[in-house]
């Protein structure tokens, strides 16, 4: 097939584009097996199949996937919908999601949205059908889909990511509350007294999760609850709750909601003369490939992100499969504790 015309060509000629009959002609075949082998179809026979691939190596041939994709109505593309890439937890899920999608034969689309709005959201949506997507992943750290007025497009396969909306939609999630619970219990089973806190954002779910679940922790123990330090996820914020925290002889461990702002927490204790663990204990979140590397080596909460991928591609897969909509419903995927140097029993 050649196309013509168009401008900057020397004579309005574009190259020469391969199409799947010169292959049939190249490859001795007729055009119906190049495109079953072109769609990964199991009734060609091996030998045939490799003098097809053979020709489509030597003419540069590819397959157009736009053509196949209107003529099976499947585009084998999932769309991710995300508010932030700065975010560990985020980053490392948009990881894990490609990484599954790819081993399912899908490629990923991603949008970010600056502004989390409705219209914002829907705004992504209809982008997301423009970029044609089987189906689409929403990745939501802030509470936006709890409100009543915010709603995803009727009809759309889609997964939900870090939010409390399971009861519409189907959500997949890391169990913040279990896993900070098992970090206060960490702490006051080494014999602290209680455990001060450094929170997420205040519009974050994980971080209210995380939050809420200290202080039950601390009220059914029967402890003092201290006023919890506000952070935004940034060592920075940690490292100026540390500063705020290290005059307090009292406060002798603490339980930061995410692994960068424990790591400026590390940086305060040790600048004011602190020592972690002897003086004061640390415990994060997350469990960051660094985080066994910070001076002390840090204990924390580890996230299973792989997991969390591997069950949003599984959820919209089932889906596409069986043509069917969002499964309300929250699914929790299990944390568990790592132990390192930066906790310690009070002096």
């Amino acid at each position: 097939m050649v196309e013509r015309g168009g401008s900057g060509v020397p004579g309005g000629r574009r190259k020469q584009r391969v199409s799947m009959a010169d292959v049939a002609k190249a490859a001795g075949v007729s055009s119906q097996t190049v495109s079953r082998v072109s769609n990964g179809h199991p009734g060609v026979i091996s030998s045939t199949r490799e003098q097809v691939l053979a020709a489509m190596r030597e003419l540069g041939y590819r397959p157009n996937s736009a053509a196949r994709a209107l003529r099976y109505g499947q585009f084998n593309t999932i769309g991710v919908i995300l508010f932030s890439l700065s975010s560990t937890g985020n980053s490392r899920t948009v990881e894990a999601i490609a990484t599954h999608a790819a081993a399912e034969g899908y490629a990923i689309t991603l949008i970010p949205i600056d502004v989390p709005t409705q219209d914002n959201v829907l705004g992504a949506f209809t982008r997301m059908g423009e970029l044609a997507v089987d189906a689409v992943v929403v990745i939501m750290e802030i509470h936006l889909l709890d409100a009543a007025t915010v709603q995803l497009p009727p009809g759309v396969h889609v997964v939900v990511v870090d939010s409390d909306a399971g009861d519409r939609y189907g959500v997949v999630d890391t169990d913040q509350a279990d896993g900070a619970r098992k970090a206060v219990r960490h702490l006051l089973d080494l014999g602290h007294r209680t455990v001060w806190h450094v929170t997420g954002p205040e519009a974050s779910f994980a971080g209210q999760r995380r939050t809420q679940a200290w202080r039950t922790v601390l009220e059914e123990a029967g402890r003092p609850v201290p006023p919890p330090l506000h952070g935004d996820w940034t060592a920075e914020s940690g490292y100026a709750a540390g500063l705020a925290l290290a005059d307090d002889p009292g406060c002798t461990a603490v339980f930061a909601a995410n692994d960068q702002m424990a790591l400026g927490l590390l940086r305060a204790f040790h600048e004011r003369g602190r020592s972690v663990p002897e003086d004061v204990s640390v415990v994060g979140f997350d469990d960051i490939p660094d985080a066994a590397f910070f001076v002390p080596p840090l204990t924390t909460v580890h996230q299973d992100f792989a997991e969390v991928g591997r069950r949003c591609v599984q959820g919209v897969l089932r889906q596409i499969r069986t043509h069917g909509g969002p499964r309300a419903g929250t699914d929790l995927v299990p944390t568990s504790l790592v132990v390192r140097n930066s906790t310690a029993a009070p002096r």
